[in-house]
């Protein structure tokens, strides 16, 4: 099977400072990952790098057939628009209900059919457990309502790579742990999902694929 993210001998930098280096790894379709560290170790670096938004100083990298490490600006859409990306934050437009959050996000990529709009709202929405709260503000959901709303906001476009970073750092422990199966299912049904976490319990409740952060460098745990 083709890795859809291929990194060989990769370096990532911030403000000349070298975050990562000797990054070796692929990720396949259906392929669930943990990606674990401490905060500030570089996952999030590491997570930026694979849509576009940390630059690869060195090494050669590619994610879904786009060559990071040569990728043109006017190719830079056109990749995240097939990865979907959850933040621990949310991010979610806090003047607009439910539905019209997602709304923004499929005009934003081109969809122009009002009616395949709605229907792809209304499957996203089901898959995640939230098709009757469309209607709702973010500031009238739980944190874990609102993270499996940015779930689906992340899978709108049918994505065929998920980057989870910290998705369950603002929610209780029962919330995460639902977080996660969401995340797993996705996987199963045959995104790739990466997930960056500290949380080294659910790592245990959950077991799949793990990346270690550590001293600049991405190892696997071996079980």
């Amino acid at each position: 099977m083709d890795a859809i993210v291929k990194y060989s001998d990769v370096t990532l930098t911030r403000k000349d400072l070298v975050v990562l280096k000797n990054i070796n790894l692929e990720l396949h379709a259906g392929e669930f990952t943990y990606l674990i560290g401490r905060v500030g170790c570089g996952k999030s670096t590491l997570l930026k790098s694979m849509y576009a938004d940390v630059p690869i100083e060195s090494g050669c990298a590619s994610v879904l057939g786009y060559d990071l490490d040569n990728i043109k600006r006017k190719e830079i859409p056109m990749l995240r628009r097939e990865i979907g990306i959850v933040f621990q934050d949310f991010q979610l437009l806090t003047d607009r209900s439910v539905k019209d959050n997602l709304m923004f996000v499929l005009k934003a990529t081109g969809w122009k059919s009002k009616d395949e709009m709605d229907e792809r709202i209304e499957q996203v929405l089901g898959e995640v457990g939230m098709l009757k709260k469309s209607y709702k503000m973010p500031h009238e959901l739980s944190g874990g309502e609102q993270q499996r709303i940015v779930i689906a906001r992340a899978l709108l476009n049918r994505p065929r790579l998920l980057l989870a970073d910290e998705p369950t750092g603002n929610l209780d422990p029962e919330t995460g742990e639902l977080i996660v199966k969401h995340l797993q299912h996705i996987a199963d049904s045959g995104t790739a999902v990466v997930m960056a976490t500290h949380n080294m319990s659910l790592v245990e409740l959950f077991p799949s694929r793990v990346l270690i952060c550590e001293n600049k460098e991405i190892t696997e745990e071996v079980l």
